[in-house]
């Protein structure tokens, strides 16, 4: 890409379906190993619930993009073993909950095989699949599960806020030589933001410091940094600096970043739409205590939803999910 081209395409705003498009026609383009499994995500059954995989049957053919019957364990079974034989699947499980289904070729197949060959066998695997809370799809439709494979060895669990992570994300997922399971923001899908530019992948396990402050660092990922951003404009109107972490990728956890940041501000809130009991936030609030203790100015803050299914009433789903209040009043109580 020339430098106009390059310019161009940072100044041009795109949402996180375009962005993740452009990522799959990318990889497939540059690398005739990889290609796309998954209901409906050819273009004769439509090209994916919301249009992530449009056009890349009728660009790459039916043999590189495949509709698969409503089967996550057999065609999930069928992307393991492509990988295992050279191929870089790239599969859909269209919503997370539906990961549940297919958890034994996840757990005991993919994150295991390299293990259990001696690494000589890789599964380069990407599972993408989309979740989140506010669109009145229930308890079966709608919850953040990354903990089930952060706590999985083997497996790296990707989940990026916005559109140019997700584009450099997928093409880092799909260079890894270890499975991936990537977790896409349905409610936040069509909010535009700043383009990637093509061709440039993000590594697995790098965080970005979004925003530097010097009062209170605030750690989240995904839909959490939508409601960390403007939380932090807030707190800065009333003299209060807050950093903010993107972790980009949960597992592995940039640990470096996170504790330089927590060593220079003090203090912590990390905030998740999954569950608070058991979640991510308590790995990172331990890890925090564990290498910080003594320097720490107050107890590390956890802001997540609550413990229980997603509700399909919206009044109850609204009041199971975290609110940014929720998020100052965290900031406040380390400040005290």
């Amino acid at each position: 890409m020339n430098a106009n081209a390059a310019t161009a395409t940072k100044t041009q705003k795109i949402n996180t379906i375009q962005a993740l498009n452009w990522a799959l026609q990318d990889a497939m383009e540059a690398d005739p190993a990889v290609i796309v499994f998954g209901e409906e995500v050819g273009d004769k059954q439509g090209g994916g619930i919301v249009k992530v995989t449009a056009g890349l049957s009728a660009r790459f053919g039916d043999s590189r993009v495949r509709s698969t019957p409503i089967s996550e364990m057999g065609f999930i079974g069928a992307a393991v073993g492509a990988a295992i034989v050279g191929m870089k699947p790239v599969a859909e499980i269209m919503l997370m909950n539906f990961t549940a289904v297919c958890m034994d070729q996840i757990t005991n197949h993919a994150a295991k095989l390299r293990f259990m060959s001696g690494g000589q066998t890789h599964v380069p695997l990407v599972i993408r699949t989309m979740t989140g809370s506010g669109f009145g799809t229930g308890g079966q439709h709608s919850d953040f599960l990354e903990a089930w494979f952060c706590h999985t060895p083997g497996i790296k669990v990707v989940a990026p806020s916005n559109p140019a992570d997700a584009y450099g994300l997928m093409l880092g997922a799909i260079q890894d030589p270890d499975p991936v399971i990537f977790i896409e923001h349905l409610p936040s899908y069509w909010t535009p933001g700043p383009a990637p530019v093509r061709g440039q992948a993000i590594a697995l396990g790098k965080a970005s410091v979004v925003r530097e402050g010097k009062d209170v660092t605030l750690i989240g990922y995904s839909r959490s940094m939508h409601d960390i951003l403007p939380v932090a404009a807030k707190l800065a109107k009333n003299g209060i600096e807050a950093e903010i972490v993107d972790l980009r990728t949960v597992s592995p956890l940039d640990t470096e970043t996170v504790l330089a940041s927590v060593a220079k501000t003090g203090r912590a809130v990390v905030v998740h739409e999954a569950v608070k009991a058991f979640g991510v936030g308590a790995e990172v609030s331990s890890l925090i205590h564990e290498n910080l203790w003594g320097t720490l100015r107050a107890p590390v803050q956890r802001v997540a939803s609550n413990h229980s299914a997603v509700p399909f009433a919206k009044n109850l789903e609204i009041a199971y999910v975290y609110s940014q209040d929720d998020i100052i009043q965290a900031v406040h109580r380390t400040l005290k």
